[in-house]
């Protein structure tokens, strides 16, 4: 069953410890282990990526159109052109609510 998780081995401080003797691993096993050893990792997420830009009007929404009128054989159209340039991503947007994180290793519920 697939899931939306990520795959990467031993990056969340709740996940697996991903043991092998590869010495390549060997960096990435000591930083999680500082990383275990200051403090205890959360499963709650607080910020997320926003979905949404921001245009030179300071306008904030997912898509920008812009309405132009196409003249073919006589009559005149309107169309609406998607504008993809000089936007800006809103950025990290703190989240009403804690979030579970989406790799936590427990079941919550069991029916």
């Amino acid at each position: 069953m697939g899931g939306s998780g990520s795959k990467s081995k031993g990056f969340w401080p709740f996940a697996g410890s991903g043991a092998g003797g590869d010495p390549a691993n060997e960096g990435n096993e000591q930083s999680l282990a500082r990383l275990r050893g200051s403090r205890n990792a959360t499963p709650f997420v607080f910020t997320r990526r926003s979905s949404l830009y921001c245009d030179e009007d300071g306008d904030l929404a997912h898509e920008f159109y812009e309405e132009t009128i196409v003249t073919k054989n006589g009559r005149k159209r309107a169309k609406l052109k998607r504008i993809q340039k000089n936007l800006k991503p809103q950025g990290i947007v703190k989240l009403d609510h804690p979030r579970i994180h989406v790799d936590f290793p427990v079941v919550l519920c069991e029916v």
